[in-house]
């Protein structure tokens, strides 16, 4: 194992303690209410959300409300090393099993998304993000942006934030990110 990839993992770590820390304590709703406030301006494009796992910040219930107004995905995994696709969500479709126990749409439109809900490990005041280190979302980020603008957003504990973060070129930035406590903006 490199250094930095030594040193990532290590941030990994803390960043897993530091989550598991405040899921329970923290206001979910909150940051609900400023993750629906971030992305109302942007209702009527395509937005991926997410479906949590373990203790990441739930998103649910703000996807159920932007679904009204527009298309809503999430993301699905289709291999190791290969950029996320992206299948339609709404709050009534079938769900299966999907890698890492994130369930996925069994059905439904591939689209593109304008701005992404980005789970995540840790964050920084810079815009950088620490995720679980399979590279799915700086892949996709960087496909989309060659593409047209694209909106990524961390949705997080304020307490999973990190004074400095590992980061590599490949990493590739937030624009925004939305806890409980406040809305940071990068662009």
């Amino acid at each position: 194992m490199s250094d930095l990839a030594a040193i990532k993992e290590a941030a990994r770590k803390a960043g897993y303690a530091r989550r598991k820390a405040v899921h329970d304590t923290a206001h979910g709703p909150l940051a609900q209410a400023r993750l629906l406030e971030f992305l109302e301006p942007h209702a009527g494009q395509t937005i991926s959300g997410y479906m949590p796992i373990r203790t990441e910040i739930d998103p649910l219930p703000v996807m159920v409300k932007m679904a009204s107004g527009g298309f809503m995905t999430v993301p699905v995994i289709e291999g190791a090393g290969l950029a996320l696709k992206f299948r339609e969500w709404t709050p009534t479709c079938e769900m299966l099993a999907g890698p890492f126990g994130a369930k996925v749409p069994a059905r439904g439109a591939w689209l593109e998304p304008e701005v992404l809900i980005v789970p995540l490990i840790a964050f920084d005041r810079s815009g950088g993000r620490l995720g679980y280190g399979g590279g799915f979302y700086d892949r996709t980020l960087e496909m989309l942006r060659a593409r047209r603008k694209t909106i990524a957003v961390g949705f997080a504990y304020a307490g999973q934030e990190a004074q400095a973060l590992p980061l590599e070129a490949t990493d590739q930035p937030l624009d925004a990110i939305v806890t409980e406590r406040e809305t940071l903006l990068f662009s």
